[in-house]
């Protein structure tokens, strides 16, 4: 192995070439120069400079070395100032988990929000549901969730980021949306409804049922994804209800419309973090997150 010493003593007299101007570059005399050099040769059995009596010339494997003693050296230089921005936070990674109707909703402006105030943290995303972000945050594989409450584990600490209310969608040619009234539960009752998955998005198929007072034989499709639904919806499946973000998809036949009784602040996303976190870059982005504060 060669040292760190030994590269920068190379470096010099290959960009030199010549040992007594490396050695003024260095603020040392000749002969610790050149013996610093042939410890590094013997060391990697390899010949990088051809000694000549008006200086040096590189070997083909001297040229190559050059190279990678430059890289090897910038980041040895590197390394403890990126050691300190990582322990303070202003570099590293975070990895936020976060639910398929999130990104149609926060999930873009705070990521933009993280790149303007945090430009040193990188984000790593992962799409999950609630549960396994409760699991992942657990286990320590995600740092952040966006997700939907309550969070049972008293290890759990969140933030509220959106609040929203279910919105009736329809097709656009369906004689509600031609009205272009808010609907009430009753109306939906008597429609075909395209309902949210038990298994995949329970929070939202207890919040339909808390609303409406859902007949089996209405359902014609159960599905996970909000998108899915408004896909169903779009091509004459039936009606659904979904969060009001959705209007941000800007699916084209489909139209919302408020569910009277539904409150405005029924839908919540919250940011959901470990108290016992010691990821430093966690610090660095909770106060961004706390200062997205829910729409209503």
């Amino acid at each position: 192995m060669f040292t760190l010493d030994q590269a920068r003593a190379f470096v010099a007299v290959a960009e030199e070439l010549h040992f007594g101007r490396a050695a003024e570059r260095l603020h040392m005399t000749q002969p610790p120069l050149s013996r610093q050099v042939q410890k590094l040769e013997k060391a990697l059995d390899v010949g990088l400079l051809i000694r000549g009596s008006r200086g040096v010339t590189l070997t083909a494997a001297g040229t190559a070395f050059l190279d990678e003693c430059r890289q090897l050296l910038d980041r040895a230089d590197r390394a403890p100032q990126r050691a300190r921005l990582i322990d303070a936070g202003q570099e590293g990674l975070l990895r936020l988990g976060y639910t398929a109707a999130s990104s149609f909703s926060i999930l873009g402006g705070l990521l933009s929000a993280l790149k303007e105030r945090a430009p040193g943290v990188s984000i790593e995303l992962r799409e999950m549901v609630t549960a396994q972000q409760m699991e992942a945050l657990r286990t320590g594989a995600i740092d952040m969730g966006l997700a939907r409450p309550p969070f049972p584990d008293d290890d759990a600490v969140s933030s509220p980021l959106l609040q929203e209310a279910l919105v009736v969608a329809l097709h656009h040619e369906h004689p509600l949306a031609r009205r272009g009234q808010p609907v009430t539960a009753a109306e939906v009752r008597r429609e075909p409804l395209i309902m949210h998955s038990t298994e995949h998005a329970r929070y939202f198929r207890d919040l339909v049922v808390g609303l409406l007072d859902v007949r089996e034989d209405q359902v014609t499709h159960t599905v996970s994804q909000v998108l899915t639904m408004m896909t169903l919806v779009a091509a004459g499946h039936g009606c659904a209800l979904v969060p009001d973000s959705a209007a941000r998809l800007g699916l084209p036949k489909v139209t919302l419309l408020p569910l009277v009784e539904s409150p405005s602040d029924v839908v919540q996303l919250h940011a959901m973090w470990s108290r016992g976190s010691t990821n430093p870059a966690l610090k660095v982005v909770l106060p961004i997150v706390k200062l997205m504060r829910p729409n209503r």
